[in-house]
């Protein structure tokens, strides 16, 4: 899929992704949508700088780097799928997923649904 063929997305969301690089944009569209499939409800909207998905607080957000797209959906999830998250980089309330490896769109899914279930007010 080529970037002009992404649907718009919200702003700021879209207006954060569409300042990506091209390369980057298509992965970032697919973070996007999954998480988005999984919190309808959630509003969209930039903290940290960064997109996130806000019901009552923060539930989960995703960043673009160099040479990973940053998951963040916070340190209790990060505990909670510890064992599957082993083939990536984690830090406190962090994953880091290479932009050589496919996205494992799935698991963010999960993480989604599971920040809104242990999170959301």
């Amino acid at each position: 899929m080529t970037p002009t063929a992404l649907p718009p997305i919200t702003d700021p969301i879209g207006d954060y992704i569409a300042a990506q690089s091209v390369d980057m944009q298509p992965r970032l569209y697919e973070v996007y949508q999954a998480i988005a499939s999984v919190l309808p409800d959630a509003t969209e909207k930039m903290s940290y700088g960064i997109p996130t998905f806000w019901q009552g607080r923060n539930l989960i957000h995703f960043a673009a780097f160099t040479r990973h797209i940053g998951i963040y959906p916070g340190s209790k999830a990060i505990e909670a799928f510890n064992d599957r998250l082993t083939e990536y980089k984690t830090s406190k309330g962090t994953i880091q997923i290479p932009n050589d490896k496919p996205l494992p769109l799935g698991l963010i899914k999960e993480l989604a649904q599971w920040s809104k279930e242990h999170n959301a007010r």
